[in-house]
């Protein structure tokens, strides 16, 4: 299940996927997304984070970014960029935290006494590899407002949705660039009426062939 590289209209940040039949935690999908190089490469990591930093650096304060699905990578980036100097950066000489959270057996998201002080009273934005139900950024949501947090918004290198909970999710691609791309519940998948067998399961770490 080699990854094809995908074009799409940004020429330095490649598109890496596989077509055939996946199963998330959530929901079966028809493409799997390959972000491995973009979440543990420095250099694509960079890329990306310079990206959707010009999404916020303007207008958005951010006291800390709220890392899921392996994105300490690309946050750190992100933090680096959104806080030195420069024109219209609103974050500029201030510090930024990068945290990731715990997951309880229930999946819960959750914080240790010595982490939730950056979530507490803090300005979060949430970076994700993808949203695609949307149903994990929502528990981030609620787990930054149980600890006092204020969500100020989504990012992630995929979506399928621009807002969620009345907070605008950014992204670099979406289905724009894979039009075909299909997300469904796993009781009511065509894939599966159609007989057609899974390929994998994947999650953020990757996948694993059936």
């Amino acid at each position: 299940m080699e990854p094809i590289r995908h074009p799409t209209s940004k020429e330095d940040i490649v598109l890496k996927v596989s077509r055939g039949h996946f199963a998330t935690g959530h929901s079966h999908i028809n493409y799997y997304i390959d972000v491995t190089a973009q979440k543990f490469c420095l250099s694509e990591a960079r890329k990306v984070a310079l990206e959707l930093a010009k999404e916020y650096k303007m207008d958005t304060l951010i006291d800390t970014i709220l890392c899921l699905d392996g994105t300490e990578v690309i946050a750190a980036c992100m933090a680096s960029e959104m806080t030195k100097a420069g024109y219209m950066n609103i974050n500029q000489h201030t510090d930024m935290n990068v945290v990731t959270p715990e997951r309880t057996v229930g999946s819960q998201l959750i914080f240790r006494e010595n982490t939730a002080p950056l979530i507490t009273g803090k300005n979060v934005l949430i970076l994700m590899a993808s949203v695609s139900t949307g149903y994990t950024a929502k528990s981030a949501i609620e787990a930054v407002a149980y600890y006092g947090g204020n969500t100020v918004g989504i990012a992630s290198i995929f979506a399928t949705i621009d807002r969620l909970g009345g907070l605008p999710v950014t992204s670099l691609f979406n289905p724009h660039d894979l039009p075909d791309y299909q997300s469904h519940d796993a009781t009511a998948c065509p894939l599966c009426k159609a007989g057609q067998k899974l390929d994998a399961l994947v999650n953020s770490f990757g996948y694993s062939k059936l």
